[in-house]
């Protein structure tokens, strides 16, 4: 059978309009990267025909506004080779993981990383978060000789191959060559994504903005999944994860809460909000009051000013039919992942000024936890 190097967890619009359309392009450029095996890893039968509908192509429609140019494209992605899912053939994911793999992406959602009551077994169970799954399946691989491989989470957490790293080397606790094995031949990437994927299409594909960014961490041994334009690799992250947190990410969560306190109807868009006086004002308000001094702090005001006119720009786009009730989801785990984390930022960077509205959406939101 044909190797597939990467393998994936996660079946999500996002990445279908990121990572995948990527590694499909580089593939049609005549580049030796891919093919690449979907897992989904929440056992979600609703799910099944996305799954299906990923192998051998789908669309991707791109729209929006460019370098001031429109921007309305359709792109078929067919990258993906292979779809498995860890509820019903585990068996064979341990075998595509141990024997075909070099690359692992992961984007397994907001609470895919959350630690559950079965992490710690020695076996498989479905309901094991996405670092206890890949635990078995890189001590499985170690049984088997192991081959170096490389992990790159694309979730939306601070330094989250490290994140990750630490979680696996927690439930490793005790095994000592095993443990080696992680340190020394496992290679884990610290990246970042951007792109806005307003919709999904039916049974798989999705609508996205044209902007699109993997920023990955370099470091001794990194494999750069394929070469894009959208694909940057640089020395450090932590600029450009501090504006997409805590800017465009907070933005996002920010209006969220605008919506809910005013009662909006659940197919209202964000390019609404945004159209709306009161909404775009208060986002303007907290972002220049209760953000901005942190990033002034960081000396990032400059940049700070023109990515927040970016986003602004972004969010308005006439064309996505962003639903805000779609960014509301795991929106506890959000806002601490986003504001929290940016009051914390603010703190370190020598920011001691108030920030009322930010943190009483904190206080707000660990009373319903």
């Amino acid at each position: 059978m044909t190797a597939l190097p990467i393998l994936q967890f996660g079946t999500s619009r996002f990445l279908q309009a990121h990572a995948d359309l990527f590694i499909s392009q580089a593939m049609a450029g005549g580049q030796a990267v891919g093919p690449i095996t979907v897992v989904q890893s929440s056992g979600d039968t609703a799910r099944a025909a996305r799954l299906a509908g990923l192998v051998g192509g789908y669309p991707v429609r791109v729209e929006g506004i460019l370098d001031g140019a429109q921007v309305r494209e359709t792109i078929t992605v067919s990258s993906v080779a292979r779809s498995l899912s860890t509820a019903s053939e585990w068996d064979e994911v341990v075998r595509a993981f141990v024997q075909d793999t070099a690359i692992v992406l992961s984007n397994t959602g907001d609470s895919g990383f959350a630690p559950q009551p079965s992490d710690t077994g020695a076996v498989f169970d479905q309901s094991m978060s996405y670092p206890a799954k890949l635990t078995l399946l890189l001590r499985a691989r170690f049984a088997a000789g192991g081959a170096p491989i490389q992990i790159m989470p694309m979730e939306l957490i601070v330094d989250n191959g490290a994140v990750l790293k630490a979680r696996v080397m927690e439930l490793a606790r005790g095994e000592d060559a095993f443990q080696r094995y992680l340190e020394q031949d496992v290679t884990w990437v610290n990246s970042l994504v951007d792109r806005i994927v307003s919709q999904p299409l039916e049974p798989a594909g999705a609508v996205a903005e044209p902007y699109a960014l993997w920023a990955i961490e370099d470091q001794p041994k990194l494999i750069v999944p394929c070469e894009h334009p959208s694909v940057q690799v640089v020395a450090s992250l932590e600029q450009i994860e501090a504006l997409k947190l805590f800017v465009l990410n907070l933005g996002h969560t920010f209006l969220v809460e605008h919506w809910q306190a005013t009662q909006g109807g659940p197919d209202v868009l964000v390019r609404q909000l945004i159209q709306d006086a009161a909404a775009l004002t208060a986002l303007k308000t907290v972002l220049s009051d209760e953000v901005r001094p942190a990033f002034v702090a960081a000396g990032l005001g400059e940049e700070f000013d023109a990515y927040v006119a970016t986003i602004l720009d972004r969010f308005a786009n006439p064309y996505l039919d962003h639903r805000i009730a779609d960014i509301a989801q795991n929106h506890t785990q959000k806002v601490i992942r986003r504001i929290a984390a940016m009051l914390d930022w603010a703190v370190a960077q020598g920011d001691t000024s108030l920030k009322p509205v930010l943190t009483d959406i904190v206080a707000r939101n660990k009373e319903t936890t």
